[in-house]
């Protein structure tokens, strides 16, 4: 086989593996805070991927895991939390100022 045919066969083969070994980039959920709900109270992304809370209540209000893990400041109006996610679960969160507002990011 000839020197050409060889580098254009290493080239193509190499294209193929380069291009598999790409995942999908990770991306970014929100999630509302609104009339004291998180909506959509439950939400399923993928390992990576980012959840971020808006709060669109003229209320105060956290975002935090049941197991504490991760926690948000007291979040005004407008203001913004985000955590990224990287192993699979379930993880149920809550607001701390009003405890009855719970919800659930399913992580696959």
């Amino acid at each position: 086989m000839a020197p050409n045919t060889w580098i254009a066969m290493l080239a193509a083969l190499l294209t193929v593996v380069a291009g598999g070994a790409h995942a999908a980039s990770p991306t970014e959920v929100r999630v509302s805070i609104d009339q004291f709900k998180f909506q959509p109270a439950e939400v399923s992304v993928a390992a990576g991927d980012t959840v971020t809370w808006v709060n669109d209540d003229p209320e105060e209000h956290t975002v935090t895991a049941t197991d504490r893990s991760y926690t948000s400041p007291g979040l005004e109006q407008a203001e913004t939390f985000s955590h990224r996610f990287t192993a699979p679960g379930t993880y149920r969160y809550f607001c701390a100022l009003h405890p009855h507002m719970t919800a659930t990011v399913v992580v696959r």
